[in-house]
């Protein structure tokens, strides 16, 4: 593991990757920080809490949001693709439990 300093809103952090990582990590950390310096300059938002809170929901929606590629789920929205998969393992969850009860 290799060690990386890294500044979000000015403040240093101490990060801990793997050097395949490093890369990814570091760009996370670059859109994180403009993210957060541009809610800090709308002026409407003082803490750094809030701010970094307001930065994760605007990463978590913008993460919902994408979609998927070419293929049979082309065009399906992340979020989408999860409540499809939850849908489908209740369906087979129904249909084993269903068929414990003929056996």
């Amino acid at each position: 593991m290799e060690r990386l300093d890294v500044s979000i809103l000015g403040r240093e952090y101490s990060l801990a990757c793997s050097a395949e990582e490093k890369p990814i990590l570091l760009a996370a950390v670059r859109h994180v920080d403009q993210l957060m310096l541009r809610i800090q300059g709308t002026g409407k938002v003082s803490s750094n809490e809030r701010i970094a809170v307001m930065a994760a929901l605007q990463i978590a929606g913008e993460l919902l949001a994408m979609k998927a590629p070419d293929g049979p789920l082309g065009g399906l929205a992340v979020g989408d693709f999860k409540r499809r998969i939850e849908e489908m393992n209740l369906m087979l969850d129904d249909a084993l439990s269903g068929q414990e009860k003929l056996l």
